[in-house]
């Protein structure tokens, strides 16, 4: 199995498609730039789903769901909004097919063009800032805490399966406020809500941070992110916080009467992370024979591979693996005995690893005999011989040490990857070896792009929970001064 992946040190990026495909993640649909989520790969998104999914409800944030079509004068309302997304929206000019009477087929009824052209969302402030519109009058009706789980469609030139599609699957938080101060506390709490998240539950260490104004969501006062460091060590933006202040407000005339009787409008906050999870996830964390599945997110945590050549220690083995997959089950956790007896075990122990599988037991006729199991550890690719005696304890004390080896092995990468930079000679140089490069900006978009423009490196954040660095220095590339180093790298 591992021979069908290419290795990351020869092209790392093939290896990403390779594993993408031969993991049964996802593959090409025949939409371009769209596509199909396999049930594997969905299974792994849908855990990603319910743990976000409980941890924002836990901060008092209600689901909803607002349409899928924006009118395309709600754009043209808020300027930086449109001027952000106006070339990857997608249009939808009429409502109805019909027979070409010339015979080419099924062509666009020309008489059923709509009046107002509609947007397909590639994200819902506009409409979602028309509807607050009715629902908010009084201080009584804030704050308003709002997500959505949906699609969007932003219609991408160049894509990658998770990574870049021109339709995605996310979710988008929305809410409104009386105060900017309960704003800017509601943007900076979603940002540790995700932090919290990527760390604890896909093994994943991120920086917390201020986005630059150039790279700031379109709209936005002020954006928060989380960033984190790939294997090639590139960064991928793994989820967004924004501060919005009240420019959709005004834009869609959204008031309230203050306590004291006074009109105000609204201040707003969105934020959201995307199936581009997924691809930090694959990234992150795995080797050169496939997925390694930190075991909060894995669809199946144990796989159980029997071992036999006759019938009867096929019945036995199997009896005893049901009996350990009750056990492990009473824990709480996702077991799968491999069953299939067309394939040989060492086919089955390829194929478990290129998924990502944390843990393997495998059992035969001599195991059974001395009350033992083989246990495979993912992560490591070690294996042991166990008692089945406790192994139910023993194999969830195993899982949690194994989410805390991956964790623990992708902040030691970081970290060995993390290295401050005065020189623009070195930061050319470094930089495109795949380095986060902490430097000092003095705080321009014209700086900002000229780094960007001859080193396609960008500001990932300012940070504020990690690698913190407040102190006098002067701009890596104009040699202005500066106050404060800031996190360079070039992303995905």
């Amino acid at each position: 199995m591992a021979d069908q992946i290419t290795k990351r040190a020869e092209n790392y990026s093939q290896w990403y498609n390779d594993l993408v495909v031969k993991a049964d993640l996802a593959e090409q649909s025949a939409v371009r730039g769209c596509m199909v989520i396999k049930p594997y790969g969905y299974a792994i998104w849908e855990k990603m789903q319910r743990v976000l999914d409980d941890k924002f409800k836990a901060v008092g944030v209600q689901n909803a769901y607002f349409p899928l079509f924006i009118p395309k004068s709600f754009f043209s309302r808020e300027a930086e909004h449109v001027a952000g997304f106006a070339k990857e929206c997608a249009v939808v000019t009429h409502h109805r097919l019909m027979n070409d009477p010339d015979g080419r087929g099924v062509v666009v009824d020309p008489s059923a063009r709509l009046e107002e052209e509609l947007i397909v969302r590639p994200t819902s402030e506009t409409i979602i800032w028309n509807t607050y519109k009715n629902w908010i009058t009084s201080w009584r009706d804030l704050p308003i805490l709002c997500n959505q789980w949906c699609n969007v469609v932003r219609w991408e030139m160049r894509t990658r399966l998770f990574l870049r599609t021109a339709e995605f699957l996310w979710q988008e938080g929305h809410t409104a406020h009386a105060t900017r101060e309960e704003a800017v506390e509601e943007a900076t709490r979603m940002v540790n809500v995700y932090a919290d998240f990527a760390r604890g539950t896909m093994a994943l260490p991120v920086i917390i941070g201020h986005k630059s104004p150039n790279e700031r969501f379109a709209g936005a006062l002020d954006t928060l992110t989380i960033e984190a460091m790939m294997q090639d060590g590139k960064a991928l933006q793994a989820g967004t916080s924004h501060f919005l202040g009240q420019n959709f407000a005004k834009s869609f005339d959204v008031q309230f009467t203050n306590k004291e009787g006074q009109l105000e409008y609204v201040w707003a906050t969105s934020w959201g992370v995307s199936t581009r999870l997924m691809g930090a996830l694959i990234m992150a964390h795995g080797d050169d024979n496939g997925l390694v599945l930190p075991p909060a997110l894995a669809p199946i945590q144990i796989v159980m591979v029997p071992i036999f050549r006759k019938p009867e220690e096929q019945a036995a083995v199997l009896e005893k693996m049901h009996q350990v997959k009750q056990e492990l089950e009473a824990l709480g956790h996702t077991v799968r005995i491999d069953d299939r007896d067309t394939l040989r075990p060492g086919f089955k122990f390829a194929e478990w690893e290129l998924k990502g599988v944390p843990v393997r037991l495998a059992m035969g006729p001599r195991d059974l005999e001395n009350g033992t199991v083989e246990v495979a550890r993912r992560d490591t690719l070690t294996k042991e011989t166990m008692s089945l005696d406790g192994i139910g304890a023993h194999i969830h004390g195993l899982l949690e040490d194994i989410q805390a080896n991956i964790y623990r092995k992708a902040f030691d990468w970081r970290e060995a990857n993390v290295e401050k930079c005065d020189s623009w000679e070195e930061f050319k140089e470094k930089i495109q070896t795949g380095k986060f490069l902490l430097c000092h900006w003095d705080g321009t978009a014209e700086t900002e792009q000229k780094i960007k423009d001859e080193t396609k490196a960008t500001i990932r954040c300012i940070p504020v929970d990690s690698f913190v660095c407040e102190e006098e220095g002067v701009d890596i590339y104009s040699g202005k001064p500066s106050r404060q180093r800031v996190v360079f790298a070039i992303s995905y």
